[in-house]
């Protein structure tokens, strides 16, 4: 009696989802096994069948194995009486809270309860088009007319199944039409559509969902893996944060050591210097004060000698008198000491010069700091992506070379035998051109020429125009990519760098300004990259076109690419 009791307990805790045929996601129906061992609903497989015909196979829905040729369906008997007590333990064993629980707003309402408050359906009748709460679903599972009805769980109510104009179950979908249909409709406005059954369209919509499934979950990885990339960024820019304020302390630490030890030594060299001279000054004047005790003596023996009146002797002193103030043991004349002054002059030209430097290298330390935004999308792969961040861009004609020709759209230039106008904007060292935009944010461009040699570049707005090192890449303000039928070179601060790629007459170049990023591509649907450089913008950018030619050549140009998102 006990084990009795133990085998029903284990039948009533059977998972009713492990009985559920895995095309329709119900309690199998005149369930089969085939070949693979999976089973299903005779209607649910053959409809998948029949939809597979067309394609030439013949496979498991879940374990995708093919079958050639098609194999005989028989009805597993086991699994049908296992269904039926199944269906029969959920209605007897549910709760009576389940079983007398009132239909909510969001329920599906019993179609047989009586009174103002019907109870919930748990399951839907379609053959009855009736909805049943579990109570008045017992019939269904011990009547034997009423266990051949098609059974599904009551999710939404039967009314939204049903057909508004014939106020028929829609059991038929039309493909033409993309909706589903009664069987009236596909005799009447549908006639000439193409249809098929339900249970077809579901194996059909099962596989687009299960596509639809594998790409959501392709992106799901894709977005845990930028997701990860993104934590792995913010705990490397916590430790490169932590090891530039340490790097920063220790640099400003060791600058203001050494101003302090400079202020030191200055202040020393100042005290010393002032003590030498004090002790030189002290020196003069024991000696100044001693030689005028000697004068006032020897005034006082000529005033003396003044009031003498022996002739001959008066004569005789004042010669050896004179003599001796005459000697050379005097000392000269003391000068003054030099000032101070000139000292505060140098030390106020070392504090101008630093203020100079920090102004100049500052713009370029805020830069490289501010540049981190984890707000920026990920870099473009494809042209299409690329494209998303292009912008109209059109030459400037009064920076280009005099002898360079600007088209009526200011995106093509040829060459010109008559020149323009003197411009104090305007290149005259090399036949080259700025664009009219400064840019500070992503932008994308291209660039078609026909030339000995293209230069594609960027240059911030004060680049020299007149100079020897006025040519895109030969300054530090400008950035550019040599293009040649030789193959490619890359230059900035007069500074060549080799580049190898495969030729072509058409250049794409992406700027990241905040990531501080210039790139140039081969175009092509896979973007092949040429080159790349890492550095930091501290002005706006702009696109410049540089051109070599000779008189004689035919055909040169190069234009700005019109472009569409």
């Amino acid at each position: 009696m006990a084990d009795k009791q133990q085998r029903r307990q284990h039948g009533d805790e059977l998972d009713q989802e492990q009985f559920c045929c895995s095309v329709c996601l119900d309690l199998l129906k005149e369930p089969v096994t085939i070949n693979c061992g999976h089973s299903y609903c005779r209607g649910c497989i053959e409809g998948y069948w029949d939809q597979e015909k067309e394609k030439g196979g013949c496979s498991c829905p879940l374990c995708r194995q093919t079958f050639n040729p098609r194999p005989l369906l028989k009805r597993n008997n086991m699994l049908v009486k296992v269904v039926e007590k199944l269906k029969m333990t959920s209605t007897q064993q549910a709760s009576p809270s389940a079983a007398l629980a009132c239909a909510g707003p969001a329920d599906v309402a019993c179609d047989f309860c009586c009174g103002t408050k019907p109870k919930k359906a748990t399951m839907s009748c379609l053959t009855c088009l009736a909805s049943y709460c579990p109570a008045h679903l017992e019939p269904h599972y011990s009547v034997a007319v009423l266990k051949t009805h098609q059974l599904v769980s009551a999710r939404i109510p039967l009314q939204d199944k049903m057909c508004t104009k014939h106020n028929k179950l829609m059991e038929a979908y039309c493909k033409t039409d993309k909706q589903l249909v009664c069987s009236l409709c596909t005799i009447e406005e549908h006639r000439d559509h193409k249809v098929v059954s339900v249970s077809v369209q579901k194996a059909e919509t099962e596989n687009l969902l299960s596509l639809s499934r594998k790409k959501v979950q392709e992106t799901s990885q894709q977005r845990e893996k930028e997701l990860k990339e993104l934590i792995q960024a913010e705990n490397d820019l916590k430790i490169s944060t932590q090891e530039a304020l340490k790097d920063c302390d220790r640099i400003f630490a060791k600058m203001i050591s050494s101003m302090k030890r400079r202020r030191s030594e200055v202040k020393q060299l100042i005290e010393g210097q002032e003590k030498t001279a004090a002790a030189q000054a002290e020196a003069i004047r024991l000696q100044l004060e001693e030689e005028i005790a000697k004068l006032r003596r020897r005034d006082g023996e000529l005033e003396r000698l003044s009031h003498a009146d022996d002739h001959i002797h008066l004569i005789q002193i004042f010669q050896s008198l004179s003599t001796s103030c005459d000697s050379s043991d005097f000392p000269p004349a003391a000068v003054p000491p030099r000032s101070l002054r000139e000292v505060t002059h140098c030390v106020s030209e070392l504090r101008d010069k630093l203020e100079i430097a920090l102004e100049e290298t500052w713009p370029r330390i805020s830069a490289t700091v501010s540049y981190v935004d984890f707000s920026l999308s990920p870099a473009p792969n494809t042209r299409a992506e690329f494209l998303h961040y292009c912008r109209p861009l059109t030459l400037d004609v009064t920076s280009n070379y005099a002898y360079l020709h600007l088209m009526s759209d200011y995106r093509m230039m040829k060459p010109s035998p008559s020149p323009y106008s003197a411009q104090p904007e305007r290149f005259t060292k090399f036949p080259q051109v700025l664009c009219r935009e400064g840019l500070s944010e992503r932008c994308y461009w291209e660039v078609e020429w026909n030339a000995r040699t293209l230069s594609a570049a960027v240059a911030y707005k004060d680049i020299a125009r007149a100079s020897d090192d006025s040519r895109f890449g030969n300054n530090d303000k400008s950035w550019s990519l040599e293009c040649s039928a030789n193959g490619y070179s890359f230059r900035h601060n007069n500074v060549e760098t080799a580049v190898s790629g495969p030729h072509c007459y058409k250049i794409g170049v992406f700027l990241d300004y905040k990531a501080g990023t210039l790139s140039f591509y081969h175009v092509s649907d896979l973007m092949v990259l040429l080159h790349r450089v890492h550095t930091t913008f501290t002005q706006p950018l702009y696109p410049g076109l540089g051109l070599n030619y000779e008189w004689y050549d035919i055909g040169v140009f190069a234009q700005l690419v019109k472009l569409r998102k």
